[in-house]
This record gives C-alpha cells, sequence and structure tokens, in this order.
C-alpha cells in the first residue's frame, strides 16, 4: 500500500518531532507526476494516511526536540523583591505586634532594624531588576522605568514631611509609630500600580493596590492589632506574590 501526505503536513509532522525528516520523504509525492514512473498507476489509488499507519514507524521523541522560548530579557524578575518586603512585613511588623501586646519584651530598636533590613533588601533587588531589564528595553520603556523610579524618593520624602508636621503640629511624637509604617506602604502601593501599568504587569499593579487600601484601612485599628495586619495581610500579600510571580514568569517562558 502506497500513502500520500499533503506538504505542510509532513512539515509540521516533522517540527512536532512525530516524523523523522528521513520517514517523511516516503511519502513526499504530493502529486502524481512527481512520482516514479513506475509508481504512478499505484499513487492514484493511494489512500490519506492514518495515525494507525504509523505504528511501529521509527518516531522521535517529541519531549526531546521541544524548545521551551526564554522569559523576555525587558520582563522584570520581581521574586527577591517580594520576599525582601515579605521580610520586612513579617519580622519587622510581627516583631512591633508581639512587643506592642507585651507578648515579647525586646529592645526597642529590634522591630525597626527589622524592617529597615528587609526594606533595604528588597528595594535594592527591585532596583537591580529594573536596571537589567532596562539595558534592552526601549527608550521610551527606559524614560518610562527611570520617570517611576524617581517616585520612590518623591514619595518618601513627601511622606516624611507629612509625618513630621502632623506630628509636630498636633504634638503627637507617637503618631509617628504608626504614620510611617501605614505611608510607606501607601506609597509603596502606588508605585506598583504605576510600575505595574507600565510594565503591563497585572500581578504587581494588583499587589500594589492591595497593599494601599490595606494599609490605609489599618489606621482604623488601634494598638498591636494594627501591626498585627500588617503583619498578616501585607506579609501575606508578598509571599502569594512572590509564589505567584514565579508562575507568570514560567507562562511567559511557554
Amino acid at each position: 500500500m502506497i500513502y500520500r501526505i499533503d506538504r505542510r503536513l509532513r512539515v509540521r509532522l516533522v517540527e512536532a518531532g512525530v516524523l523523522t525528516p528521513h520517514i517523511a520523504a516516503r511519502f513526499s509525492w504530493p502529486n502524481a507526476s512527481d512520482a516514479p514512473a513506475e509508481s504512478r498507476t499505484a499513487w492514484h489509488h493511494a489512500r490519506p494516511i492514518r495515525s494507525s499507519d504509523l505504528l511501529g514507524v521509527p518516531m522521535i521523541n517529541a519531549a526531546a526536540v521541544r524548545t521551551t522560548r526564554a522569559v523576555p530579557s525587558t520582563e522584570v524578575d520581581n521574586r527577591a523583591a517580594y520576599l525582601g518586603f515579605a521580610f520586612a512585613y513579617v519580622f519587622g511588623h510581627g516583631a512591633s505586634m508581639l512587643s506592642g501586646a507585651g507578648l515579647v519584651t525586646m529592645p526597642s530598636w529590634l522591630p525597626i532594624a527589622l524592617l529597615a533590613t528587609g526594606i533595604l533588601t528588597g528595594v535594592t533587588f527591585a532596583t537591580t531588576a529594573s536596571l537589567r531589564a532596562q539595558r534592552v528595553a526601549s527608550e521610551g520603556r527606559r524614560r518610562a522605568e527611570k520617570l517611576v523610579g524617581m517616585a520612590w524618593l518623591t514619595g518618601f520624602t513627601a511622606l516624611a514631611l507629612a509625618v513630621t508636621g502632623l506630628s509636630a503640629v498636633f504634638d503627637e511624637p507617637e503618631l509617628q509609630t504608626v504614620l510611617w509604617p501605614a505611608g510607606s506602604a501607601v506609597v509603596v502601593g502606588l508605585i506598583y500600580i504605576a510600575e505595574g501599568a507600565i510594565r503591563g504587569n497585572v500581578l504587581h499593579y494588583n499587589l500594589g493596590t492591595w497593599l494601599a487600601l490595606v494599609a490605609a484601612a489599618t489606621l482604623f485599628v488601634p494598638g498591636a492589632g494594627f501591626f498585627g495586619l500588617l503583619t498578616v495581610l501585607g506579609g501575606g500579600a508578598y509571599l502569594l506574590a512572590a509564589f505567584l510571580e514565579r508562575r507568570r514568569l514560567a507562562l511567559l517562558a511557554v
């Protein structure tokens, strides 16, 4: 029995690894005129090939020839930055919650040190990832990244002025212990929203939205509960985002 396969189908079968080029050549007579003279009569009686006809035919392992796309070099990998900020929220705000509730006795500087360590780590990783992506980005993308990068300096400068001013005007220095954590989360959340919009990163955008809303809402909670909410809802969001970021990058490479 002689079989025939359309040329385009043969190409697809070879590309998919279903047939080797050598095997595909056996079915390479797209027209009767292309077949050898002694086979032209048989060609007219040929039938289309079926999958059952390929049983026992040597195949290429599709898994072996499958190629994967690399993650676009302009894509910012936020996993390390998310984990750094998660450390700040879980251990920094968590320590403030335990200390404020009287559950654990610790030096007053320890929660601040833990929070600062996590934030500095997160900012460092975020900046490094952004600069790495900008090397191969378009001019418009680099300009947008630089502008939104300046928002970090602008946002925290404005926050420092607001917190210091409110504390001085109302003569309540203890306001800083609440306004700084909540205010910084709001600022970071708004910057994430801007970065997510520029990069087309929905995960980053949604994380920023969540942080801004949660941080503002925690101002209604008094005492240690304020830090407890930031620890659970803020730190948990960062940990979840780090997990989802890995999945997002994996999907981009498929």
